[in-house]
């Protein structure tokens, strides 16, 4: 079943996680590990595709079950106020809590792996300001 588990790691994994440092970049040893064909084509263990989608379909389910209940206006209502949300940050060089999703999600009174050590994916970068402002405009 080498087919259906293709197609869903192509919809679950996000071109943003490609290197966008340029085509002759070396790989990053310490960063990102050592590079495995393998690993970048079949998931490592099987419920890995649930837990990376694991947000999303937690906010399917509720949007499903608050249209049940409410209308058609209320998942509408919210999903304009996550898309308001996730349009506030911060610069790119300083670390965003977002704590107004947070807030919408009622993840604001959860204490989580993130909480304690960290979101991995949103580790702390320090670097030029100038030069990653102009990077992330695209007139790098």
């Amino acid at each position: 079943n080498s087919r259906g588990t293709a197609s869903l790691l192509k919809d679950s994994i996000s071109l943003t996680d490609v290197s966008a440092s340029g085509l002759f970049e070396g790989h990053d040893l310490l960063r990102r590990g050592f590079t495995s064909v393998k690993n970048e084509l079949l998931p490592s263990h099987p419920l890995e595709l649930t837990e990376k989608n694991f947000q999303l379909n937690q906010d399917k389910t509720n949007f499903a079950t608050l249209r049940n209940i409410q209308g058609i206006h209320a998942p509408l209502k919210l999903q304009m106020e996550f898309r308001a949300v996730k349009l506030v940050q911060r610069l790119p060089f300083l670390h965003s809590s977002n704590m107004a999703m947070d807030i919408l999600r009622g993840n604001d009174e959860c204490i989580g792996f993130e909480d304690i050590l960290n979101d991995p994916s949103q580790s702390e970068v320090m670097g030029e300001p100038h030069i990653m402002m102009e990077h992330k405009l695209g007139l790098l």
